[in-house]
C-alpha cells in the first residue's frame, strides 16, 4: 500500500537522474522563490497581513511550543490519513483554503482552475472562493472526482446571496463555508503602501460579473462598462452578519453549513445551537485583525466546546508537522493557504500538487517515526504544551 511518504522516495529517484525537484519542498525556499517570481502588488497580498503582522507572525510561531510524544514499538508500517466529514471519507485531512486571488498566482490569469487541477490530481479539496478569476461552476468542473467546497463572503443583496449560493449548490460543491470576519477589511499596510486592493481593479469578480441577479442589477453589462461593476460590487460586498441572521442562512442550502472564523467556545457554541454542521476555527491567517492570539491556541477550546460537531481548522500552517500537530489538538481537517499560492506562482497546477504532495509526505512520515499510525491515535495521545 503507498503511502503519502513515499514522494521522498520519487524525489531522491529522480535525483539519482540529475534531476532536482523544480519547486522547493519547504515553506522558506519556497516563499523566497515564489517572491521573485509573483508581481510585487500580488506577493504583498498573498504574502501580508493586518497591521505589523504580529498575529500572522505569531500564527506560525506558536506551532513551536506544541509538541507530540513520540511512543516507540509501534508497528506503522500500515499507516491511514483518511477522514470521515459529512459521510464523505477523503484520503487525507489536507484542504486548499480559500485565496481571495488565487486566479492572479499564475501567469495566465487562471490560478483558480489551476488549483482546482491540483485537486484532481492529489484527492485534496478545494474550498474555492468567492472571490475567482473564473465561475465557481468552471473550477468545479476541474476538480475531477475531488469533493469541493464553497466558501461564501455573504452580499448584503439577499438575492445575490441566495443566487451564489444555490449556484455552488448545483455544481456540485459539498458544502457551503460563511466566512464572518470579511464584511470590512483589516488595515493592511503593505496594500496600502501601494494604494492596491485587487478586486477594485476588477481582479478575482468573475463570479459576481457572472451571476444573473448581481447582473440585472446593472444598467449594462459588466462587458461593456466594467467600472461601473466594480462600484455596484463594492457597494454589496460585505453584509455585517449577527447571530439572528444564522436561520436564514441555515435556509439557503441543503449543504453542510461551515462558519470560519469561530475562535470562542461560547461562539461555537451558539454557532451549533444556530445550525451550523461545523465549525471553522481560523482567525484569517492574521490578515484580518492584530490581535495577537495564535489560532492554533485557541483550537482545543473550540474542540472543547464543539463536542461532536467537526472542526475545521487553517492560519499558520508551514508545514507537515504542523498538520500534524492540528489534528493532534482536536482538528478534524487542517487548511494550508499560502503554501499552495507560492506553488501555483512557480508552476501552476503541477506546483501546487507539489505542494501538497510535500506537506502530506511530511505529515505521514512524522506520524510514522512518532508512532502514530492513524489520525485517531493522534487524537487520542493529543499535543502537550512546551515551555
Amino acid at each position: 500500500m503507498p503511502h503519502y511518504g513515499d514522494y521522498q522516495n520519487a524525489i531522491y529517484a529522480a535525483g539519482l537522474a540529475g534531476v532536482m525537484p523544480k519547486v522547493p519542498v519547504d515553506f522558506a525556499t519556497l516563499e523566497r522563490r515564489a517572491a521573485a517570481a509573483l508581481p510585487a502588488s500580488t506577493l504583498d497580498y498573498v504574502q501580508g497581513g493586518c497591521g505589523d503582522e504580529h498575529t500572522q507572525r505569531a500564527n506560525a510561531d506558536a506551532f513551536r511550543h506544541w509538541g507530540i510524544v513520540p511512543r516507540m514499538m509501534v508497528d506503522c508500517t500500515t499507516r491511514d490519513l483518511s477522514v470521515a466529514l459529512f459521510g464523505t471519507t477523503y484520503p487525507s485531512p489536507v484542504f486548499m483554503a480559500p485565496i481571495g486571488v488565487t486566479g492572479i498566482c499564475t501567469q495566465d490569469g487562471h490560478g483558480d482552475l489551476a488549483a482546482a487541477r491540483a485537486a484532481a490530481e492529489t484527492g485534496v479539496p478545494l474550498m474555492a472562493s468567492t472571490l475567482s478569476n473564473d465561475p465557481l461552476e468552471a473550477v468545479a468542473g476541474q476538480m475531477g472526482d475531488t469533493p469541493g467546497f464553497f466558501q461564501l463572503y455573504t452580499p448584503k443583496d439577499p438575492e445575490l446571496t441566495a443566487s451564489l449560493v444555490s449556484r455552488a449548490e448545483a455544481a456540485g460543491y459539498k458544502a457551503i463555508v460563511v466566512t464572518l470576519d470579511t464584511w470590512v477589511t483589516g488595515w493592511r499596510p503593505r496594500d496600502l503602501n501601494t494604494g492596491n486592493f485587487p478586486q477594485l481593479r476588477g481582479h478575482v469578480l468573475t463570479n459576481y460579473f457572472s451571476d444573473p441577479v448581481f447582473r440585472a442589477r446593472l444598467a449594462v453589462p459588466p462587458e461593456q462598462d466594467p467600472a461601473a461593476a466594480v462600484r455596484a460590487w463594492m457597494g454589496v460586498f460585505g453584509k455585517v452578519l449577527t447571530w439572528a441572521d444564522l436561520p436564514w442562512l441555515r435556509s439557503l442550502t441543503s449543504l453542510p453549513l461551515i462558519l470560519k472564523g469561530i475562535c470562542h467556545p461560547d461562539d461555537a457554541r451558539q454557532a451549533i445551537d444556530g445550525g451550523a454542521d461545523a465549525l471553522y476555527c481560523s482567525n484569517h491567517g492574521g490578515r484580518q485583525a492584530n490581535g495577537g492570539i495564535a489560532a492554533i491556541d485557541l483550537l482545543p477550546g473550540v474542540v472543547a466546546a464543539a463536542g461532536d460537531t467537526p472542526v475545521l481548522f487553517d492560519s499558520g500552517i508551514r508545514s507537515g508537522t504542523d498538520v500534524v500537530k492540528a489534528i493532534a489538538l482536536g482538528a478534524r481537517m487542517v487548511g494550508v493557504g499560502r503554501s499552495y499560492s507560492y506553488g501555483l506562482a512557480l508552476d501552476g497546477a503541477a506546483g501546487a500538487a507539489h505542494v501538497l504532495r510535500c506537506l502530506l509526505a511530511e505529515a505521514d512520515l512524522f506520524m510514522a517515526v512518532n508512532g502514530y499510525p492513524t489520525l485517531s491515535a493522534l487524537r487520542t495521545a493529543g499535543a502537550q504544551r512546551m515551555a
